[in-house]
């Protein structure tokens, strides 16, 4: 991998437009090397560039998660807790307090985070963190770093 991006730098400060070929390992070609990094050599053929089509430099792919809703906020946050393996479903309520309502402990209360933290792409810091202790807390946090308002 190494050796690809040095080739790759190298041709680029040269001028020269080169391609590389990776064949699968052990097959016969020219530019095959062998030595100390024979492996990492090994089916590496240098071929001069073909007539191809490459995009413009300020054309970027971009994707995008969907667009978030209090609604859709809401569905994600109570699945996530119906699926905790600690919390009754039938107990469960957007008001229900963690520790009161729920019976669980503050280690139960960092998983539940941990896990709001996986399901919607972003960190919430430690003292944020603390002070959700409820569905609707966690739900109008997310809303807020979030910027969804309906």
């Amino acid at each position: 991998m190494a050796a690809r991006v040095l080739l790759r730098a190298a041709a680029g400060l040269l001028g020269q437009r080169r391609r590389l070929l990776v064949l699968p390992l052990g097959a016969p070609g020219p530019g095959v090397r062998r030595g100390l990094a024979g492996a990492a050599w090994a089916g590496v053929q240098q071929l001069p560039a073909p007539a191809r089509r490459r995009r413009p430099p300020w054309v970027r792919g971009y994707s995008d998660a969907p667009t978030l809703t209090l609604k859709s906020i809401h569905d994600q946050v109570l699945y996530v807790l119906k699926l905790y393996d600690k919390i009754d479903p039938e107990k469960l309520t957007v008001e229900a307090h963690f520790m009161k309502d729920l019976g669980l402990d503050s280690l139960d209360q960092v998983e539940i985070i941990m896990a709001m933290e996986d399901e919607f792409g972003f960190e919430i810091p430690d003292a944020a963190a603390e002070k959700l202790m409820s569905p609707q807390d966690i739900m109008d946090y997310i809303a807020d770093v979030q910027d969804v308002y309906e």
